[in-house]
Parts: structure tokens; C-alpha cells; sequence
């Protein structure tokens, strides 16, 4: 029996799913990413991840057809590698360790949202040729698909949307050391650090967010949101940056469907999703797309690595009967 592989490196977990030919899956397992003491401990994360999800699956990994593993970072696809967004770990060898296990050169590697909004297109029942995937999650990136296309640059790094330059005074540093990016302000890893910033502005008020705590996270701004002056403040500043971001990807892809993803997103639609839809209509000067949350959550990154396996890799996905 065919089987064939798909991957999903994040930046808290790996997770691989195993399939037959018609796409069922047939065994899946996650793990939590390492973080450290070198990258070479998360190729392994990653071969556990195939082993046990073929295990699961009843096949010997060495008996899959092709597989696509799709990370968050800069990709290097001349050496098959990537450097992760959010493990401090440097490269991360991939194509090789992973072709070796599988014992086939059919490897593909995307970026994790080039991953996503292939899952979309295949797997949705509504997936036009022209739309976007986009995740807030750890940091923001984007999928493209443009006439049934998937974008992906010459190097594979199109969709670093996250690193677009929505401030121009530049009062947040990007986890990339740049001034003023979007993932610098709304991105999980980045709010916390946004909101101390707001909160010494506003002269430190009174707050239930453990603003002084070691332990802070995104979560308890969205958490005290309701009723919590100060988080209300925060979650309205992020909503404008957001729409800000959105709209530039409107004007720049013309996409008929945003679909969105990533935690922040996914456990907060109200508070993040909404207001980007009840904005966007008065920043854009073209047609204003359907924003939607992803159907599949979590999954729509790994399906999308095994849409790439099953198709071949190329991005020209048809649509999924």
C-alpha cells in the first residue's frame, strides 16, 4: 500500500500524520518541539514524529511514496533545511535526515502558511483560486494563492507578512530585530511586551492582567478583556494593527477569502477576528474579502503538508472533489 507523510514544525509542536493514496489518514502522532540544545534535537523530534505516526498507521516509515514537511522559519531550500521562527536551536536539517528515514528523494518542504492555505484549497468546500491563509499565532505569516497558484519566491520565503512594516515611528522591535513589524506588535510571543509598553504609556493604571509577572502571557490580556479597562485598551489597539496588516494583504493579493488561523485567533474569535471584519471595509480601497476562521483549526497545516505529498508538491492545487 502507498502511504504518504505529512508534517507540521511549530514552534511549540511537531505533529506528522500518515495516509493512504485517497488521503485517509491512517496514523498520526505530536510531540513537543525541543528546545534545544541544537537543531539536530528537532530533525530527531521529527523522525520520532514519522515513526510513531507510521507505527500508529501499521506501515514501515520506509514504505512512504513522498512526504512535505512544513515549518515556521526561514527556509533554505538548496541545502533542505530551515532556521526555526520560535526554537532557539539555529538550522534545522530536514530534506536529508527525512529522505533517509522514508527512504524516498519525493521531500517537500514549505513554509508553514504556504502549507495552510494548501490545505485550504484542497480540502475546503469553498476553496477559490485567489485567497489567502493567514495565522496570528506564535508570530504572522501568510499563505498566498493567486489564480490557483501558491506562492512561494524563488527561495520559498514569500509570506512574511508578519515582518511588514505597519508603524512607522517603530516603538516595537520585531523577534527579527526590525522596527515596527505587525508580528512585532499582535503576534502571541509579542503582546505580552506590547501591553507592558502601553501600560507604562498610560502611567501604569490599575489592572487585573498580571502585567509585573514573570508568567504574563497573550492569554490573560484576552482573558481580562471584558470588564478590565486596561485590557480592553490593549485588545483595541491590537485589533487596529491587525486590520492595518489585513488591509495591506487586501491591497497587495486581492484575494476573495482570508482564511485565519493560528491560536490567537482560533481561541479568540471575537476579540481578534471580529474587529478586523467590522474595520476593514473602511481601510481598503478594492474589494473587501470574506474573513473567515479556518474550518480544520490546528490541523489545516499538517493536512495541507499531506495535500503536497498526495499532489506532488507543486502548489498548483486543484480543487479537492
Amino acid at each position: 500500500m502507498a502511504t504518504y507523510a505529512g508534517v507540521d514544525l511549530g514552534g511549540t509542536n511537531v505533529r506528522a500524520v500518515v495516509a493512504d493514496a485517497d488521503g485517509t489518514i491512517l496514523g498520526s502522532h505530536r510531540q513537543a518541539a525541543p528546545r534545544g540544545p541544537n537543531g539536530l534535537a528537532v530533525t530527531e523530534a521529527i523522525l520520532d514524529c514519522l515513526r510513531e505516526a507510521s507505527a500508529a498507521a501499521g506501515v514501515e516509515p520506509s514504505g512512504t511514496t513522498a512526504a512535505a514537511i512544513a515549518a515556521a522559519g526561514r527556509l533554505d531550500l538548496t541545502e533542505g533545511l530551515v532556521e526555526p521562527t520560535n526554537i532557539p536551536v539555529g538550522e534545522v536539517p530536514l530534506r536529508g535526515p527525512v529522505s533517509n528515514l522514508l527512504e524516498t528523494d519525493e521531500i517537500r518542504l514549505h513554509k508553514d502558511v504556504a502549507a495552510g492555505v494548501i490545505g485550504e484549497r484542497y480540502h475546503a468546500e469553498r476553496n477559490p483560486d485567489d485567497m489567502a491563509y493567514l495565522t496570528i499565532s506564535s508570530g504572522i505569516g501568510a499563505g498566498i494563492a493567486v489564480d490557483g497558484s501558491i506562492l512561494s519566491g524563488w527561495d520559498g520565503n514569500a509570506g512574511e507578512v508578519g515582518h511588514l512594516t505597519i508603524d512607522a515611528t517603530g516603538e516595537m522591535t520585531c523577534g527579527c530585530g526590525h522596527d515596527g513589524h505587525w508580528e512585532g506588535y499582535c503576534s502571541g510571543a509579542n503582546i505580552p511586551a506590547y501591553a507592558c509598553r502601553l501600560w507604562t504609556k498610560a502611567d501604569r493604571p490599575a489592572t487585573a492582567v498580571p502585567i509585573e509577572s514573570d508568567d504574563f502571557t497573550a492569554a490573560d490580556v484576552f482573558a481580562h478583556a471584558e470588564g478590565d479597562s486596561f485590557a480592553e485598551h490593549v485588545v483595541e489597539r491590537l485589533a487596529d494593527w491587525n486590520s492595518l496588516g489585513v488591509a495591506n494583504l487586501v491591497h497587495t493579493y486581492a484575494p476573495l477569502v482570508i482564511s485565519i488561523g493560528g491560536a490567537v485567533a482560533l481561541n479568540n474569535e471575537a476579540l481578534v477576528v471580529d474587529p478586523i471584519r467590522e474595520r476593514l471595509d473602511g481601510l481598503v480601497m478594492t474589494n473587501v474579502p470574506e474573513i473567515r476562521l479556518t474550518e480544520f483549526g490546528d490541523d489545516v497545516v499538517v493536512q495541507g503538508a499531506l495535500a503536497s505529498a498526495l499532489t506532488g508538491g507543486t502548489g498548483d492545487i486543484d480543487r479537492h472533489e
